[in-house]
């Protein structure tokens, strides 16, 4: 049986994955199979792309010489459609069976659908792959009005595009504010602000109950469930992924909203791991398990997911020799005239601190158990990097919350928890 490592999936955490066993492995076998039909992209430009900022030339990270260049076999528009853990193989759409020593996982997901009315018309928009920003592009250029659904971090992007591309738009969420689940209503209020601003209408304890379409099925308004009809012959949709672990289901596999993997990239088959947005890690930081599309933290998982592949491929090495998958994450927005970051686990926790400092100044600090487990900031990133190593020490700082919130925040003046 071939020892090699097959990658199922080549965004950043699949490619990052397939660098890392190059560089570990010089003589290995590595095949790396997508669905897609061009090789890794940035997928954080291609909003700028969208907005009619960029050209394509800075999209592309690797073209396929990047592949042949390291003797990495590369698949495009290759689905995989089952995986066989007792023969280790996996079989395609073409019927060709590749078989595997260890297996990377990195599949992903696809945009969630709306389930209501006439959400398949033509017009309507869900913003993933390079190929979807492409479509975004060329119809958002010609559009007039827009309807964006989505009141998240993928949402605003495509009403930053909507505002770029001069598209006047309804931005429809079902709840008081953007990103409720992070922002209180003072700091999404600087958000709601600039949208406006932009030519973007935030309407609130909104939604969708249906979509008209014209006779030749094309979107012409969204209607919400009070009942308001809003002009849009675009509209985009980002109300979540749903993980690519359809072929997984038969495996036996440990499967939780994502395939589950402990510090390692490791399922619980010892020659599957799996890494990026599809994997429901151990996180040891916050000492659960946890999910977190960031690209930063896909990238770390297909570096981590590479090492220990190779590691375990070679020898049966201790926990202690294993590649431990430690990150605090963090995302950025650069659609205002401000800037916008969230970091760690932003949405969970137990208690939070927050400070308003000027019209587009704004901090919140998320606490579980007394200790950071992420935030968001507004204007003002400095204090960013000062939070993450407080997360990664896991240090007890939530009855300090004067001092954490301070405009020009110095940890030493933290007490330590002898001094408390």
């Amino acid at each position: 049986m071939t020892e090699a490592y097959v990658i199922i999936g080549d965004g950043i955490a699949g490619s990052s994955a397939a660098e890392t066993i190059r560089q570990e492995q010089p003589d290995a076998e590595v095949i790396v199979v997508t669905d897609e039909g061009e090789a890794l992209y940035n997928r954080i430009l291609t909003k700028e792309f969208a907005k009619g900022k960029l050209p394509e030339a800075p999209i592309s990270i690797h073209d396929e010489s990047w592949y042949d260049e390291r003797d990495i076999t590369l698949k495009l528009n290759t689905l995989v459609t089952s995986v066989d853990r007792d023969a280790k193989e996996i079989v395609t759409h073409e019927g060709e069976t590749i078989e595997y020593g260890k297996l990377l996982l990195a599949t992903g997901g696809t945009p969630t659908q709306l389930p209501v009315e006439n959400s398949d018309a033509e017009g309507i928009h869900h913003f993933w792959t390079f190929q979807d920003a492409r479509n975004i592009r060329d119809h958002a250029e010609q559009a007039e009005t827009g309807a964006v659904i989505g009141a998240g971090l993928l949402g605003i992007d495509l009403a930053a595009i909507c505002a770029a591309q001069g598209v006047e738009a309804n931005y429809l969420m079902r709840g008081n504010a953007w990103w409720r689940y992070a922002l209180s209503e003072d700091g999404a209020d600087i958000i709601h602000k600039a949208l406006d601003e932009r030519g973007v209408t935030p309407v609130f304890q909104s939604g969708v109950d249906h979509f008209e379409t014209d006779e030749n099925g094309k979107v012409v308004a969204t209607v919400d469930p009070n009942g308001e009809r809003y002009e849009s012959d675009f509209v985009g949709i980002a109300i979540g992924l749903d993980f690519n672990t359809e072929l997984l289901v038969e495996t036996g596999l440990e499967l939780d909203d994502g395939i589950v993997v402990d510090q390692y990239m490791r399922t619980d088959d010892p020659d599957v791991y799996a890494a990026g947005d599809i994997t429901r890690f151990y996180d040891v930081i916050l000492e659960e398990y946890a999910q977190n599309g960031a690209w930063g933290s896909a990238k770390q998982q297909g570096m981590v997911a590479g090492k220990n592949m190779v590691k375990e491929a070679n020898g049966e090495p201790a926990e202690a020799d294993l590649e431990e998958f430690r990150w605090v994450s963090s995302y950025s927005i650069t659609h205002f005239d401000f800037p916008f970051l969230s970091f760690g686990h932003p949405t969970i926790g137990d208690d939070e601190a927050e400070r308003k400092y000027s019209d587009t100044e704004w901090r919140r600090i998320a606490f579980k158990d007394g200790k950071i487990v992420g935030g968001v900031l507004i204007g003002d990133l400095s204090p960013q990097g000062k939070y993450k190593k407080l997360i990664r020490e896991q240090t007890v700082v939530s009855d300090q919350k004067d001092i954490l919130l301070e405009k020009m925040f110095e940890p030493e003046k933290l007490a330590t928890p002898t001094e408390q």
